[in-house]
């Protein structure tokens, strides 16, 4: 998700056309500005997190997302890592066949790692979605195509479609036929998700967006290969103005994520993230904070009563609940937490997710939370509350 279109703007030009969407908006500059907090990044820790009350979940699933190349990040053994997370009692558990991890050269096809991930969710008792991208998956860079196959770096400003990189979508939906005809016969593998927030731009670092036509091609890829299983596309759901309007602007020739994911998609993941950061300016750090007021309420009911109305399940595929600082690993510092997330945003960024899912029927399929890895990062560094925290949503009935 990018926030801003950083070009500089021209002498006497014409506003942005997002800062006019956001004109536009009912107080949506008051509101904008009310939204923008300047903050030290790290704070003390407290007990709050003990005291947060927890939502009930009613029939939801409750989850999380694996990043094996985040655990590595923090220094941490992947499979240690998912090992311990494992014994923890939630249901449900994301986890990401990584071409370039599995196609690491001509002719190779190594699935040794996701194989081993794979069995120890299933002996562990959970149910999985595997997401088999394969040009973005969840996880830090969120890009993973291999080198040999691309014959030139993607086009910024444009979008990738089947006809300007056919060898690109070939290779891709043959990875995924071989991704999905491995693991269909696992029984835990209940849902297959394709690619990762599919239209909407990769984070900061570029600007290309892949088209309706190259993801519907890959969606039916994955029905081909295994009919029997729902389809799972993903997108960002902006909680603050700021972002609403810039979303806006760079998708608003095709519509984003959850626009398409509602046209294509047997079950429509929403990412939730309410706090973070834009900028770091000397010791402090400004954020944009949509928690306190959620935004977007029109959208939400949207997607809710569409859902509802086509039978397609929703769920929250994503909620933050690890730091997004301006910094690609999140920060943890000694006997403190960062102000993007401390340990009780675990526990109150669910509640708005299943309040709302609750107040809006047929709520929400499924939570899934974001930042396990880094939980355990906390606890080995002697804070265990990430995880306590999460112990506490767990145990609410």
């Amino acid at each position: 998700m990018v926030l801003n279109d950083s070009r500089p703007a021209r002498k006497g030009a014409e506003p942005h056309p997002a800062a006019s969407r956001l004109s536009a908006i009912p107080g949506g500059l008051t509101e904008a500005a009310s939204q923008i907090r300047v903050a030290r990044a790290a704070r003390p820790l407290t007990s709050r997190w003990q005291r947060v009350p927890v939502q009930p979940r009613g029939d939801a699933r409750i989850g999380i997302s694996f990043r094996p190349l985040q655990a590595e990040t923090l220094g941490l053994d992947p499979m240690t890592t998912l090992a311990a997370l494992l014994g923890y009692p939630f249901q449900l558990i994301r986890l990401g066949a990584y071409w370039s991890r599995i196609e690491d050269g001509p002719g190779r096809f190594d699935t040794g790692e996701l194989d081993r991930q794979v069995d120890a969710a299933e002996q562990a008792g959970k149910q999985i979605i595997l997401c088999v991208g394969p040009v973005k998956a969840f996880g830090y860079p969120e890009f993973y195509v291999p080198a040999h196959q691309l014959s030139a770096p993607l086009p910024e400003r444009r979008l990738v479609t089947p006809a300007d990189r056919q060898p690109l979508l070939d290779a891709g939906t043959d990875f995924i036929a071989r991704v999905v005809g491995r693991y269909a016969a696992h029984r835990a593998v209940i849902a297959w998700q394709v690619e990762h927030e599919a239209v909407d731009p990769l984070g900061v670092e570029h600007s290309w967006r892949l088209a309706v036509g190259f993801v519907r091609s890959e969606v039916a890829a994955v029905r081909a290969a295994d009919p029997s299983r729902p389809v799972l596309l993903n997108g960002f759901l902006p909680a603050s103005t700021l972002v609403a309007a810039a979303q806006w602007w760079r998708t608003r020739d095709q519509g984003d994520s959850l626009a398409v994911a509602q046209q294509l998609a047997d079950i429509v993941g929403i990412d939730y993230y309410p706090r973070h950061a834009l900028a770091a300016l000397g010791g402090r750090t400004v954020y944009l904070d949509g928690g306190a007021r959620w935004w977007g309420q029109r959208r939400r009911r949207q997607l809710q009563h569409r859902a509802a109305a086509r039978g397609t399940p929703l769920m929250f595929a994503e909620i933050q609940a690890e730091p997004w600082e301006p910094v690609t690993t999140p920060p943890s510092p000694a006997g403190q937490a960062a102000y993007s997330c401390p340990p009780e945003h675990v526990i109150a960024n669910y509640n708005r997710c299943a309040r709302w899912a609750r107040e809006t029927p047929p709520g929400a399929w499924a939570h899934l939370f974001w930042g396990a890895e880094y939980w355990i990062l906390r606890s080995r560094q002697g804070d265990p509350s990430y995880l306590q925290a999460f112990a506490r949503v767990l145990h609410q009935a």
